[in-house]
């Protein structure tokens, strides 16, 4: 597993137990989805086309 991914899950992961606990911080926990997923699509484009 690559650093990107680990970091990506990591962020996921905190995104929803933050979207079930804390639903008063919204902003927050939708800005750490879309970190989450930018993340996982660069690991996959690393992946598949072996950049960088």
């Amino acid at each position: 597993m690559g650093i990107l991914l680990v970091i990506a899950i990591i962020i996921l992961v905190l995104w929803l137990l933050g979207f079930i606990f804390f639903k008063s911080i919204g902003a927050l926990i939708h800005i750490a989805l879309v970190i989450g997923v930018i993340l996982l699509i660069i690991w996959l484009l690393r992946a598949v086309f072996k950049l960088f």
